[in-house]
């Protein structure tokens, strides 16, 4: 077992090196994030050492579960495919111009309405969805606004990791978890409320705080006028991302998975936009430039973190660990423990894990809503947490937001460790 432990903990380490000091390398001409490298090699060398059985991480990665990597990732590349789309097309510096233009209140004001936007819209879909569709949109508001956009991306990052909880299609760590030990919708909804109201009233005081000053600032800037050139195409993609999010929010209730839904849309919205060229006799621009933009190197660090997961269960690392975590209140333990654990391997890998942990004994369902509690929260402590994080800060960084470490961990201090322990305690209560 110690050279499979001794492999995933160097991966971590430098998987967290390369995301926090070394985000981009650049060789020649070509420019790339090394983290999603490091993962690789160190998978690579796992099943090249024997350390992981080729075979199992094989059937791992086609199993019909709702982590399972490939239909994250088919989620996670669809969804950013259509709002990358309609930001190709400038639907999101529109949306800014149009929202500056009634922004007279100030931006206290602004500030409660986001959060509260964010958080219901979060409930009803998931926050991977809000946070692709809401951080360019904020970006250029900012940006035109001359205000400093922190304090709204900070409130969409965890208003969206926060009021996930609630349901079960809120993230796919929840509908993980909670599948693999046969909690109903209606079961979850019961345990999840009174932790999820808690745990966004806490946060919202504490991102409240800590903006405070900045959201004194009077919004100082003009709106930019924002021609719609192509409204046409722009309607195709409006409505494409409407249906795939209605249709996101209610597929659980049919039956139909979200990874489907939006692969589909995604297909549909590329047929679609095809066809609008073809009879106007035009390059498809905006489709071309969604697709360079897609988040590619996604895919190996998932497949990556999964082969470095199977690795460490095969070799027994999980009952080490359930032996470690069964002494205590399952709550509080299970809870801190999967908050930092995701900002170790990431959310997604950490569910999978702690699954496994939990299927070595009896099951104790307390332990189950503490690792969604900190599957969720984990993601706004440091950018390692969830693959929404790197997802969020890398929008921001395109658009000309430096999201920096220390700003990062100056929020997940300050808003996810009251939020963690308040949330842990209610549900401690609850359960």
């Amino acid at each position: 077992m110690l050279p499979a432990v001794l492999i995933c903990a160097a991966a971590c380490v430098f998987m967290i090196v390369c995301v926090l000091f070394v985000p981009s390398v650049k060789i020649g001409k070509l420019r790339f994030a090394p983290y999603w490298v490091v993962t690789l090699l160190f998978a690579v060398l796992l099943l090249a050492g024997g350390w992981a059985d080729a075979a199992d991480v094989g059937k791992a990665l086609v199993a019909d579960t709702a982590v399972n990597p490939l239909k994250i990732l088919a989620l996670f590349l669809a969804m950013t495919f259509l709002s990358v789309f309609l930001d190709e097309l400038g639907f999101f510096r529109f949306l800014a111009s149009a929202a500056l233009r009634h922004a007279h209140r100030g931006q206290m004001r602004l500030f409660v309405s986001l959060y509260a936007v964010v958080s219901v819209l979060t409930v009803f879909t998931s926050n991977d969805v809000i946070i692709l569709s809401f951080t360019p949109f904020i970006c250029y508001f900012a940006k035109n606004a001359k205000i400093s956009p922190m304090p709204y991306l900070a409130a969409e990052f965890v208003a969206a990791n926060t009021w996930s909880m609630m349901l079960v299609i809120g993230n796919p760590t929840n509908i993980y978890l909670a599948t693999a030990f046969g909690v109903t919708f209606p079961e979850y909804l019961k345990v999840s409320a009174l932790p999820t109201l808690a745990a966004g009233g806490v946060a919202f005081a504490a991102l409240f705080l800590l903006y405070r000053k900045k959201l004194a600032a009077p919004i100082g800037g003009a709106p930019e006028p924002v021609p719609l050139n192509d409204k046409p195409l722009l309607a195709v993609g409006v409505a494409h991302l409407a249906v795939c999010t209605v249709l996101l929010a209610v597929g659980s209730y049919l039956g139909i998975e979200m990874w489907l839904v939006a692969v589909c849309a995604a297909g549909s919205l590329v047929l679609s936009s095809l066809a609008v060229c073809a009879v106007r006799r035009e390059r498809p621009a905006a489709l071309w430039g969604a697709v360079k933009r897609i988040p590619y190197p996604l895919v190996p660090f998932v497949l990556s973190m999964f082969v470095l997961i199977e690795g460490l269960a095969e070799h027994g690392a999980t009952a080490a660990l359930y032996d470690l975590f069964r002494n205590g209140y399952p709550v509080f333990t299970y809870g801190a423990a999967s908050f930092f654990a995701s900002n170790l391997i990431n959310n997604i890998p950490m569910s999978v894990l702690f699954a496994a942990i939990l299927r070595t004994g009896e099951t104790c369902l307390p332990a189950v809503y503490a690792s969604i509690v900190g599957s969720n929260l984990g993601a706004f402590f440091t950018p390692v947490g969830a693959l929404a994080g790197i997802m969020w800060s890398s929008i921001a960084n395109a658009h000309g937001v430096r999201l920096r470490f220390p700003d990062f961990l100056k929020m997940g201090v300050f808003v996810a460790l009251p939020t963690l322990a308040v949330s842990l305690l209610v549900l401690w209560a609850v359960v």
